[in-house]
């Protein structure tokens, strides 16, 4: 069973989310917090495989618990929950660590697909949210892309290879399936990946795969 932690001081948003959530089998919603401060302590207590937070909550808001709960909890998967017109947060939570972004007016099925991913050690943006973000990353197209590659050219042909499918959103166990390798390799792999570029989770590296050229259209959900 995948464990979910869900905070939002929104009752009505919190109840949508854990009735998509609760449809499937695999999936288990422990804890609701309604604050920050009380999220980071139920993550503590329950141990969830993924934490769903929002940005805007009182004590403390949902990116200062991303950080905590990176602290306190590394192996809880965090994804932001975000609405339109919140871009601004991105790049902070990325310093945070977070696993992936939603949108609250999400399709119930990315919802679902988000959570599996971050889950089984992969990364999920909204297609909306990812878009926007794009935007924003191409307003100096030829400088990161340049950096971006220089970066990505100091892997292997293989970690390129992993990378490329990481950026395009598959789980590590997609990854070994496609690959016809073994989780545990594909783990290794990416953790070498992350290191030699130098970035603290999955997404980060996801943007430089795009940015270096490296995601095949193809794998794109």
């Amino acid at each position: 069973m995948i464990r979910v932690l869900l905070a939002d001081d929104e009752t009505i948003i919190r109840a949508g989310v854990r009735s998509i959530l609760t449809t499937e089998p695999d999936i288990e919603v422990v804890a609701e917090a309604t604050n920050g401060r009380e999220a980071v302590e139920l993550a503590r207590r329950h141990r969830p495989h993924v934490v769903l937070l929002d940005i805007r909550m009182p004590e403390i808001d949902g990116l200062t618990a991303a950080g905590e709960l990176r602290a306190t909890n590394p192996d809880s998967a965090v994804v932001i929950l975000t609405t339109f017109g919140e871009d601004k947060y991105i790049e902070r939570a990325l310093d945070q660590g977070v696993a992936g972004f939603l949108l609250k007016a999400s399709d119930p099925r990315d919802l679902i697909s988000g959570v599996r991913a971050v889950a089984s050690g992969g990364a999920c943006l909204s297609p909306l949210v990812a878009r926007r973000l794009m935007t924003e990353l191409r307003r100096a197209p030829t400088a990161r892309a340049d950096v971006s590659g220089d970066r990505t050219a100091l892997l292997t042909k293989r970690e390129q290879e992993v990378l490329g499918m990481l950026g395009a959103g598959l789980s590590n166990a997609q990854i070994a399936e496609r690959l016809h390798l073994v989780e545990g390799t594909i783990k290794t792999y990416v953790s070498a990946i992350l290191n030699q570029l130098g970035v603290r989770n999955r997404v980060q590296a996801a943007i430089i795969a795009y940015e270096a050229g490296l995601v095949n259209k193809d794998d794109l959900r």
